[in-house]
């Protein structure tokens, strides 16, 4: 019986993994041997979105507009100012057909989207601020979601993440 590699390392894996060869086995050093060559020869990925960059009419108002109703802090002027932190979790990314009409105006070529703790909440704080939110009535598997639309007419989906 012959196999390939990655059939070989599959199998190893599962072996090793399965209990059906013990921890101190020979197959499991054998597997354990196999899949760190195979790692080490991973892609190099990037880590996350290190900034979103934009054109706007009027940019100290905008990211003023930003910094207050959604908490993001604005890029640091000084070694004092601290830049946004995100929380860690999953981000979507996700290009669409260009005739979409996900984005509402065609001629919108991107749409930012937040991941947001309470929905809920989060429209609550908006709507006191007097800003528009559509809330979605559907659950999704993968959560809730809502759209606003910053002062400049971009569209913004908030998305409180499945559990």
């Amino acid at each position: 019986m012959s196999f390939d590699r990655r059939e070989l390392i599959h199998l190893l894996t599962f072996a090793a993994g399965s209990g059906i060869a013990g921890f101190d086995s020979p197959l499991a050093e054998a597997a354990e041997a196999v899949t760190s060559a195979e790692s080490d020869q991973t892609m190099e990925k990037v880590l996350g979105i290190g900034g979103l960059f934009f054109r706007a009419k009027d940019p100290v108002s905008l990211g003023r507009w930003y910094k207050d109703h959604l908490g993001i802090a604005l890029t640091p002027t000084s070694h004092a100012d601290q830049p946004w932190r995100t929380e860690a979790g999953v981000t979507i990314f996700s290009p669409f057909p260009e005739a979409s009409h996900y984005f509402g105006d065609p001629k919108q070529m991107w749409m930012v989207n937040f991941r947001v703790r309470d929905l809920d909440k989060m429209a609550t704080q908006l709507k006191a601020a007097g800003i528009a939110v559509d809330i979605d009535p559907k659950v999704y598997p993968n959560g809730r979601f809502a759209r606003i639309h910053d002062p400049e007419g971009n569209p913004i989906e908030l998305w409180q993440p499945a559990g």
